[in-house]
């Protein structure tokens, strides 16, 4: 960081939002990828909805394995 930054005026929490929410970006391996768009094409959803239903159905079945 630059030592003539200026921070005097600065407000501590200024964007702090309680309860908000982080989305962390998820990155897939390229075939991966690939693979799951074909499918939320072929299946008329998006990219989106599949990959939570998929994910959604592991969490069952880790689950139902415990």
């Amino acid at each position: 960081m630059k030592d003539e930054y200026d921070f005097s005026e600065a407000e501590r929490g200024r964007f702090f939002r309680p309860g908000t929410t982080l989305v962390p970006p998820v990155y897939l391996d390229p075939d991966v990828l690939a693979f799951l768009t074909a499918r939320a094409e072929a299946h008329g959803i998006s990219l989106d909805e599949l990959v939570n239903a998929l994910l959604k159905k592991d969490i069952e079945l880790i689950e139902a394995g415990e």
